[in-house]
């Protein structure tokens, strides 16, 4: 069965809208962070304005990196749009939680979902998500889009934690499926 892992930029406050974190050098640290997440990588989820986003940008992106990342299969949580342009694509269809529940059940390696908040926070919700990743940026920022919805509680049990160089952590979780 494949997994899921949400990966996400993120303040130490809990904020994940990018624009928002303190500005920080990309480093080797966060890029082998990044190369090792494609190389787990089997497909990713995105939700509407993610996938626009990338297929903005990603489709003239160069180099070996660029190559694996839009050869992945791409997953489109969306009612909106109707074609998808980065290939290879494909709109999920039907209520999210069941189409991920068939996701998972196929082969293919796992699916990763990049940012895409709401569709993040509702994978939470019904227990979908098996790995959380985290580029921790060295401040908070008072306000913006949190990861975890707010007034929810979402256990997690860390896997690993490390400090980078420029005062980014990477930090990956398992999560923790409440028993009833």
């Amino acid at each position: 069965m494949r997994k899921l892992i949400v990966t996400e930029f993120i303040s130490v406050d809990g904020i994940a809208e990018v624009e928002r974190l303190p500005g920080v050098t990309w480093n080797d640290e966060m890029q082998r962070f990044k190369e090792d997440e494609l190389a787990d990588s089997g497909a990713m989820l995105l939700g509407r304005t993610t996938y626009e986003i990338f297929a903005g940008s990603w489709p003239k992106e160069t180099g070996d990196f660029a190559d694996r990342f839009n050869a992945l299969p791409k997953y489109v949580a969306s009612t909106s749009l109707k074609a998808l342009d980065w290939k290879p694509a494909e709109l999920l269809k039907g209520a999210l939680p069941q189409a991920v529940r068939q996701l998972k059940q196929g082969s293919g390696g796992n699916i990763y979902v990049h940012g895409s908040l709401s569709v993040a926070q509702e994978l939470l919700r019904h227990n979908l998500v098996d790995r959380v990743r985290l580029l921790s940026y060295p401040g908070a920022v008072g306000q913006g889009k949190p990861l975890f919805p707010s007034g929810e509680q979402v256990p997690l049990e860390l896997i690993s934690a490390t400090q980078f160089s420029n005062g980014v952590v990477s930090l990956e979780y398992a999560a923790v499926v409440a028993k009833s």
